[in-house]
């Protein structure tokens, strides 16, 4: 993940290793990471040691993992995040209603992190797990956020992909166009054969908090895309009515 554009690099070393190894679906090497984090392999070492001393990172046969710590962290927001607190309810109602999997995610500088996922009893294959995190760029998650975020947030972001002048204006009239929508729908732009529907959770101010998804194969929403995202549309709109 990559740090805030306006971080001292100084300061947000250690939390910079510990961002890449909470991506990681497996534990990491010292050679992986510098490559991954872009430090020096000193100090990486020296951010891994002060990360070790405090639990949040373990090492197993020269590899390296998130540490102990870092479960008192995630049962922490588990038991204290408002966002997710109040999205659960509805989450569940959302995925008995249209019997596809639905997850709450928000954005986090340059990532779209999946906050809570709530499993289809029909089998999807996504990208999408709770704690697990896409880059902010495709798919109709990453666009809803973007769309609603303030705007000199997204500029940054988009700025940040490198795209052409051209492209980049593309990207930014379909962004102008989802806001004016109020969602996102895509096809395939992240996972291969799924379709997705994303509607934003707003808190007091309208200010974006986080976003609710619905998610399922091409082959099985054929005929049903406006239910289901009438549905997502709702059950996001009940969320952010909680939150005022």
């Amino acid at each position: 993940m990559t740090p805030p554009l306006d971080a001292p690099a100084h300061n947000d070393r250690a939390l910079r290793v510990l961002s890449v190894l909470a991506q990681s679906k497996s534990a990491m090497s010292a050679a992986e990471l510098v490559q991954a984090t872009g430090l020096v392999k000193s100090t990486l070492y020296r951010q891994i040691a002060v990360l070790r001393r405090w639990g949040f990172v373990m090492e197993t046969d020269g590899r390296y993992s998130p540490g102990p710590v870092s479960v008192q962290l995630a049962s922490g927001f588990d038991g204290n995040s408002d966002l997710v607190m109040a999205a659960r309810a509805d989450m569940r109602a959302l995925a008995q209603q249209s019997h596809e999997s639905v997850a709450l995610v928000t954005a986090v500088n340059d990532r779209v992190v999946c906050l809570e996922m709530i499993d289809s009893e029909q089998s999807l294959r996504c990208s999408f797990d709770r704690g697990r995190s896409v880059p902010a760029r495709d798919g109709a998650s990453a666009k809803c956020l973007l769309a609603h975020m303030p705007l000199d947030q997204r500029d940054a972001l988009l700025d940040a992909l490198g795209d052409s002048p051209g492209r980049r204006a593309e990207r930014a009239a379909e962004l102008d166009a989802i806001r004016e929508a109020g969602h996102a729908v895509t096809h395939g732009e992240v996972d291969a054969g799924v379709w997705g529907a994303s509607a934003p959770v707003l808190g007091p101010g309208r200010r974006l908090r986080g976003a609710i998804t619905l998610m399922a194969p091409l082959t099985r929403v054929e005929g049903m895309e406006a239910a289901l995202l009438h549905m997502t549309v709702v059950t996001a709109a009940r969320i952010s009515r909680a939150l005022q």
